[in-house]
């Protein structure tokens, strides 16, 4: 373990403990020394948010900045974190959800998250060096750059549904920034988060990274901390209450949210069965609670009942079994399943046409274990929540439409998604929803895709979502990217001074000839 020290830190999971590899640079005098002459975590009463985030916020404004090397240092640690402790992270998330096996959580999880730290090492150089500019010719012989520094003590509130992912994701960018980073993540997830929060301490300094834990009493506390920027994962109505919160301190935000993601089958797409598969697997991921999931479909009206066959077959080879089977994931709790079933059954009661899509084995017995079985939604109507709400489940509304421009209109008469996606092989009416339409991102002819490409920024627009991050763009999200211009000895410029006059007139005709 390169020659660093090893402690034993029991996590209390059907008696599972962990090795956890302390290291050296994870030290500071925020912590003391114990009778074992091994660096402890303060006293539980000085691990308030307040008091953390005042270590980190005066560490930020009176140590110099960190250098590229500490940069990729804190870098690897998230590294080692994941690496060494796989098996107890998606244990945790397994306890968590009670049914979500750990081959679904490396691959929507860990798989996307070691994709994100692999783009940030090998291009934190690149992007960290000041960038030249070109100087006008009227401010010539001077030169301009900018330099890219940390804006300081970065929050980031993250969610339930990828514990991992969309936690230690925008932490880590916000690391490879320089800054300092608070993590909150969700008390739906405890032994995850608490689980987090052991490993972070063990890893960094408090006034480095750290973790607080605790409910809505914590997280309101947490979101009303005068950070230099704060970023939240989660639902559009409690990012309200984080912007709010964070507006009081004028606290520039990211708020990665949800909405409603439509999922248009155009009537050029000819292969139904591959795009079935594709909508089902991208609905069903994670159990449905998946904020880029299809929250419903728009499909060419008479094709029914081929999409509704297509889907089918689709669940049955993804899930040949669903009731205990580890790569379907449970509801999270009991009041998540309860509000989808409320969906469902407002939906029946309103006349829409509720299709059971499952396999048939275990039908109907999915109370037990949470998991609910896959269903499409027919003559759904407007004022149902089915329409209204974003799902966040394994159920599907499909609406057929006339033709594309019905289905744009439809779009762009709710609020802006957070994904889009298209399938067909038409590319002029592909293009027209693009043109047509406005979301956070889109992929064509699959789902979820767009999120795992880390050249592309990935973030909501309007309702959905404000800022966005991932590669160099979730970088500039936690920089500040400050002008400097370098003046010559030989500028022009008191030219220009007063008194104005012959002279000054001069100098502005040639001056207007150059712009």
């Amino acid at each position: 373990m390169d020659k660093r020290r090893q402690r034993i830190l029991p996590y209390i999971d059907d008696s599972l403990v962990l090795r956890v590899a302390l290291p050296r640079r994870a030290t500071s005098s925020f912590w003391h020394t114990g009778a074992s002459g091994m660096p402890c975590p303060p006293e539980p009463d000085t691990l308030n948010p307040q008091t953390l985030f005042d270590a980190q916020h005066q560490r930020s404004r009176h140590a110099t900045p960190p250098s590229l090397a500490e940069r990729h240092d804190r870098l690897a640690r998230v590294v080692r974190l994941l690496d060494e402790h796989t098996t107890a992270l998606t244990n945790a998330v397994q306890a968590d959800f009670g049914i979500r096996g750990g081959r679904l959580t490396e691959i929507a999880d860990l798989f996307v998250l070691r994709a994100m730290l692999g783009d940030l090492r090998r291009h934190l150089a690149r992007w960290s060096r000041p960038q030249r500019v070109r100087t006008p010719l009227y401010l010539m012989p001077g030169r301009g750059h900018i330099q890219r520094q940390p804006l300081g003590v970065v929050g980031v509130i993250g969610p339930w549904n990828y514990p991992l992912q969309l936690t230690l994701g925008p932490a880590a960018t916000a690391l490879a920034a320089g800054n300092r980073v608070m993590l909150k993540p969700s008390e739906i997830t405890p032994r995850t988060s608490a689980l987090l929060a052991e490993l972070v301490a063990r890893h960094f300094a408090p006034d480095e990274f750290t973790v607080v834990q605790g409910g809505a009493d914590v997280a309101a506390e947490f979101a009303a901390l005068p950070f230099d920027h704060l970023f939240f994962t989660g639902s559009t109505a409690v990012g309200r209450k984080v912007a709010e919160a964070a507006a009081r301190n004028l606290t520039p935000t990211t708020l990665e949210l949800g909405g409603k993601s439509p999922c248009i089958v155009d009537a050029s797409c000819t292969d139904f069965e591959g795009a079935a598969l594709k909508i089902a697997h991208g609905k069903l991921l994670n159990g449905g609670q998946t904020c880029i999931a299809p929250d419903y479909v728009l499909l060419p009206r008479g094709r029914e009942a081929a999409f509704t066959q297509a889907y089918r077959a689709a669940v049955a080879r993804l899930f040949p079994q669903l009731q205990g089977n580890p790569d379907y994931a449970a509801i999270i709790t009991e009041r998540h399943q309860a509000r989808l079933q409320d969906l469902l059954d407002e939906a029946r009661a309103g006349g829409a046409q509720v299709e059971d899509v499952g396999p048939p084995d275990g039908e109907g017995e999915g109370a037990a274990t949470r998991q609910l079985r896959p269903s499409l939604v027919f003559g759904a109507t407007p004022a149902m929540r089915l329409l209204q709400e974003e799902i966040f489940g394994p159920i599907l509304p499909v609406l057929p439409c006339d033709d594309a421009p019905q289905a744009i209109a439809h779009i762009n008469a709710a609020p802006r998604p957070l994904a889009l996606y298209w399938f067909g092989t038409d590319s002029a009416a592909r293009d027209a929803v693009l043109r047509g339409t406005v979301s956070g991102g889109v992929t064509v002819n699959d789902t979820l895709i767009h999120i795992t490409h880390e050249r592309l920024p990935f973030g909501g627009v309007g309702d959905s979502g404000l800022g966005a991050y991932h590669g160099e763009t979730g970088f500039l999200r936690f920089t500040h990217q400050k002008a400097v211009f370098v003046q010559s000895r030989w500028a022009a410029g008191q030219l220009l001074y007063p008194p104005y006059g012959a002279r000054f007139d001069r100098m502005m005709g040639w001056i207007r000839k150059l712009l």
